[in-house]
């Protein structure tokens, strides 16, 4: 045996080695992507219904608006089931989603910015709008109606402030506080350098916490 057929043999089993310990959520959408390029409609359903919420968050973080929103993250499926064919699987397919999102909802605004229309943020969002506010991770059992009203302020105070820093940075955090994507995801999301990942969300939280300290 050649010492280029032993190398091969060691760089085959890596790789099985490295697969062993692929994150489970990896495995699924690989999992998911065969069945959805064998054009298994089921699993298109399972597609949205998996990726639906963050979708929509996305979108509203970006548009500040519950239905322009829905129409963004309508449309970003849409896309996705147009676009499945030509997946090559260069990107994970949850960075590749989050990218149209991204894409979908910030064309959306650029095309109602050209018609000026009026920006607003709708500040009285109803839960039943979203469960996707930045304050949904708080734990709500038992909390009195004292408690709840403070957490829904400081919610609406934070929302606003977010809704006012500087798009890129907005989305690098979004990423990464809300989405909980790594810096890598959020690099292969963005198409952009880790350390330019590392920056943005560094400026956006010192925007983000000058503003807040601001209001308050």
């Amino acid at each position: 045996m050649s010492a280029r057929d032993m190398i091969a043999i060691e760089q085959t089993a890596l790789a099985e080695v490295e697969a062993d310990f692929r994150p489970v959520e990896n495995l699924y959408e690989v999992g998911l992507l065969a069945r959805l390029q064998a054009h298994d409609l089921a699993a298109f359903d399972e597609l949205v219904a998996h990726f639906e919420r963050p979708v929509f968050s996305i979108c509203y973080r970006l548009l500040n608006d519950a239905e322009d929103a829905r129409d963004a993250a309508q449309e970003t499926f849409l896309k996705i089931y147009r676009g499945l064919a030509h997946f090559r699987g260069e990107s994970g397919l949850k960075t590749w989603i989050y990218r149209i999102a991204i894409n979908q909802a910030m064309n959306q605004q650029r095309w109602w910015k050209r018609r000026r229309r009026e920006e607003t943020l709708s500040l009285d969002l109803k839960r039943h709008d979203s469960e996707l506010t930045l304050g949904h991770t708080l734990e709500g059992t038992g909390a009195s109606p004292e408690t709840l009203a403070i957490d829904n302020e400081r919610e609406r105070r934070l929302l606003h402030a977010l809704a006012e820093i500087k798009t890129e940075y907005r989305v690098a955090l979004m990423l990464r506080e809300i989405e909980e994507l790594s810096y890598d995801e959020i690099a292969a999301t963005l198409e952009i350098s880790i350390g330019t990942v590392k920056s943005r969300i560094a400026r956006g939280r010192e925007e983000l916490r000058r503003r807040m300290k601001a209001v308050l």
